[in-house]
């Protein structure tokens, strides 16, 4: 086929080929169904017929749906040498598609023919078939709902026939109606039609996939009339018939001519025109009266009316409402009070200039439109008619008066007529005045003036204000009636301003009398300062700076101030602040650093505002040479006492002191009884007298560290002499024989911190010479070897059972070194103390 698009096997392009004739029926499609229900399979088959043979034997058939290629086809050669390909589709979620059969050419796709599926749904039923029996077109239309759309084309038909029973069975059938496409409603003409006879209507759609039927409807065409609305007029005034009452309107209307053979009833709705108040429903009006007067209306208030009618006593719909008909109610005379009040001015003896003011307060919702008011005034002396003082439309007027009058009539008026008249006594002043009178802003447009109710109780009161001096005196006020005699005040919000000076006057009125007025000023907000106070530096100083301002004077109509705060700021932009009540006048700035620049800003604050004063820029001075070197001075004291503190700490206290060398009694400060534990009266023991001769002598002093309780290796484990002693005594004082050898065992490696530092023998009252043995140990006696002590650096000092020296005798089997021992005057001293603690030691 010329002209023919062709898709290659990657998808990626569409190209235009030119094929020879002899290809245009070398395939075809048939299909299981042309049209299916969206969503069920559909078959198809593709045949190639002979005369495409020469295209080869490998020539291979393959589906596309729109632009996608479909697997699963079954492809076979047919007996008669034709090629055929079937493919099923299981599910055609589409409503309408193309599907098209190709063939391999070379590197493209070549379409050999191409079938449009379809796929819907079956007619829904119709519904809501309703008909109505139009006079002006002459015809009975009805309207159905078609249902949800069905993906096909879809044609309704609108099917009748006359009957004359219940529509059970047909008589005369009646032609067909059928709407435009995209239509759901049909008209019968009058001429197929019985007005008064059983009519059978139904709805019928029908597509590919079936055809449904609406419900049966049967009715009369008359009964089913729709008239058209009527036309409304207002009725105008007439000699016969009376003006309308207040409140009330007068309106006709005319029926729609075709239907003046029709019995009709009406109905009418009203809504005045401003506002958003509802339409309101008025009853069945028959037709045959064609007018009607509405009442119960606001008077004076434009109104707009509608109507519609339908068939009276027999079956019918309702028509459309009528065109708005717009009328206005009449007035009716004010039904109002008025609230008066004056003020007179004496001109001369015989004349008194009156200002006189009033407040109409309606008594009723519908109390009537005032368009003016009358002031007049009848002298005592004459008869008739009033003579008239004022007529206008203002709530104040001005006259003058004899100064004997004392009365004059108020009335407010519209062409309806007048109110009831007021009268206007003038009272004199002679009640007792108010209390307290007090006045307080509740916010920027309110104040609340109080006072303290006088006695007798008043039957009201009078307040004024307006706006205070240096206003002129003219100035309008405003005024209010309170009528309340027992209230101790009032909230005034007409015309007050913020920031406004207002003078209020209050005045009590009694029954016969009024009483003095009593005047206040006040403000309903009070504006900020105008200005604040302006900063001055008095003295300044290296480390401190004197400030003071003189405060402003009280402003009228201006808050008090409150507070200030001062706010200054260092060269590296640190901020600092201090507030001060409003009677401070100077502050000082401490704590500055010397030669340096500060910014410094007052501020002043009230309840209302707050406002900046002028800035002030001052530089403390700079420290001098000589207090430059006292503070280093006494810097360096600092350091040196904190070390003299820090090394005293670290000598004084043993765990300081013992890692760095060890703790070695002194043996001219020493006791024994001190070094000796104290013994509970279970351990004690008796130890014989020094002087005793018959008392072996000490052999061996022991130094035990303190925490170590149990005895050194190198002592003797010898009961002579001390198997009679405690246990920890023993580890101090060991007796024996200095002619006993002396044994000690190897210590244990790092298993004590004993260390036997000397034995002394010998006595220091026996004339013969001592000696002193030095043991090895271990450990080293200050931290490191030292020499063998000379002979003048110990003393024997204990004596032989029978009060002579015993020469020392040296063994060749004891580890100990002897050497001479000669006077030592330091250890000649030592004395055994504490005996007593000892028991006779």
């Amino acid at each position: 086929m010329a002209g023919l698009g062709a898709w290659n096997l990657a998808g990626a392009a569409l190209i235009i080929l030119l094929f020879p004739r002899s290809l245009e029926q070398c395939g075809h499609i048939s299909l299981s169904a042309p049209i299916i229900r969206l969503g069920d399979p559909i078959t198809a088959s593709c045949i190639i017929s002979q005369n495409c043979s020469h295209l080869g034997s490998e020539s291979h058939i393959v589906w596309k749906l729109e632009a996608e290629l479909q697997p699963g086809e079954r492809q076979q050669y047919l007996p008669n040498g034709t090629l055929q390909s079937t493919i099923t589709l299981p599910h055609l979620n589409r409503s309408r598609a193309l599907l098209s059969c190709c063939l391999h050419w070379g590197n493209s796709l070549q379409i050999l023919d191409q079938a449009e599926l379809q796929a819907g749904y079956p007619p829904a039923t119709p519904h809501n078939l309703s008909c109505l029996m139009n006079l002006t077109t002459n015809s009975l239309t009805c309207q159905w709902e078609p249902g949800p759309n069905t993906h096909l084309s879809t044609n309704f038909t609108l099917k009748s026939f006359k009957s004359r029973g219940n529509c059970q069975s047909q008589e005369d059938p009646i032609p067909d109606c059928v709407p435009e496409d995209g239509q759901s409603h049909c008209s019968i003409p009058r001429k197929h039609l019985q007005l008064y006879q059983n009519t059978g209507i139904w709805v019928q759609a029908k597509n590919a996939l079936g055809t449904s039927v609406s419900p049966k409807l049967c009715l009369v065409p008359m009964d089913v009339v729709k008239l058209e609305p009527p036309t409304l007029w207002a009725l105008g005034p007439s000699p016969e018939v009376a003006p309308p009452q207040p409140g009330c309107l007068r309106l006709r209307w005319e029926t729609w001519k075709p239907s003046l053979h029709i019995d009709q009833k009406c109905e009418l709705r009203h809504q005045p025109r401003l506002g958003e108040a509802s339409w309101d429903l008025v009853g069945a009006l028959p037709s045959r009266t064609l007018q009607y007067e509405l009442c119960g209306l606001l008077p004076s208030t434009a109104y707009a009316l509608q109507m519609r009618c339908t068939r009276w006593r027999l079956p019918g719909h309702w028509s459309n409402w009528s065109p708005s008909l717009e009328l206005t109610t009449t007035q009716r005379a004010p039904i109002v009070r008025l609230d008066t009040w004056w003020r007179q001015r004496q001109l001369d003896p015989r004349t008194v200039d009156v200002q006189l003011f009033w407040q109409p307060v309606p008594l009723e919702e519908d109390s009537g439109q005032i368009q003016g008011y009358l002031v007049s005034w009848r002298p005592s002396d004459q008869a008739g008619a009033d003579p008239m003082l004022c007529n206008t439309t203002e709530l104040n007027c001005t006259f003058q008066l004899p100064s004997e009058a004392r009365e004059v009539i108020l009335e407010a008026y519209n062409t309806a007529g007048t109110s009831h008249p007021t009268p206007v006594v003038f009272l004199e002043s002679g009640g007792p005045p108010l209390g307290r009178l007090h006045t307080m802003a509740r916010d920027p447009h309110s104040l609340w003036v109080g006072w303290e109710p006088p006695s007798p109780q008043p039957r009201g009161y009078v307040i004024e204000w307006g706006i205070g001096p240096p206003s002129p005196s003219g100035s309008p006020k405003t005024w209010r009636m309170e009528h309340n005699g027992s209230i101790a005040g009032t909230l005034l919000q007409e015309n007050i301003r913020p920031f406004q000076l207002y003078e209020i006057t209050v005045t009590p009125l009694y029954q016969d009398t009024k009483g003095p007025s009593q005047h206040i000023y006040a403000y309903s907000q009070e504006m900020a300062p105008s200005h604040g106070p302006e900063l001055h530096l008095r003295h300044i100083g290296k480390t401190w700076a004197q400030l003071e301002w003189v405060p402003e004077a009280p402003e009228l109509g201006k808050s008090p101030l409150t507070h200030y705060t001062i706010f200054w700021t260092n060269a590296q932009d640190q901020s600092f602040y201090t507030v001060l009540n409003a009677s401070s006048h100077s502050f000082v700035l401490r704590g500055l650093e010397p030669s340096t620049l500060y910014h410094v800003h007052l501020m002043a604050a009230s309840q209302a505002w707050a406002t900046n004063s002028t800035s002030l820029t001052l530089m403390t001075l700079a420290l001098e040479e000589s207090e430059l070197h006292i503070l280093l001075g006494l810097f360096g004291l600092l350091v040196l006492l904190i070390c003299l503190c820090g090394a005293a700490q670290l000598c004084c206290r043993p765990s300081r002191k013992n890692p760095l060398w060890p703790s070695v009694p002194d043996p001219a400060h020493s006791s024994l009884g001190s070094w000796v534990p104290t013994i509970t009266t279970e351990d004690t023991f008796q130890l014989p007298s020094l002087r005793d001769s018959s008392m072996p002598p000490i052999t061996k002093i022991t130094v035990l560290e303190e925490e170590e309780k149990k005895p050194g290796p190198w002592e003797s484990n010898d009961s002579s002499g001390t198997c009679g002693l405690p246990s920890l005594v023993q580890a101090y004082v060991l007796q024996g024989d200095p002619r006993v050898p002396c044994t000690q065992p190897q210590p244990q490696s790092g298993t004590s911190d004993q260390v036997l530092y000397v034995q002394v023998l010998g006595s220091p009252t026996g004339p013969g010479p001592g000696h002193y043995l030095r043991c090895d140990s271990t450990q080293p006696l200050l931290g490191g070897l030292t020499p063998s002590p000379k002979s003048y650096e110990n003393l024997w000092f204990q004596t032989s059972p029978l009060g002579t020296p015993d020469p020392l005798v040296p063994n060749p089997e004891d580890d100990c070194i002897f050497e001479p021992l000669l006077d030592f005057p330091l250890l000649q001293g030592l004395r055994v103390s504490g005996v007593e603690g000892l028991g006779g030691f």
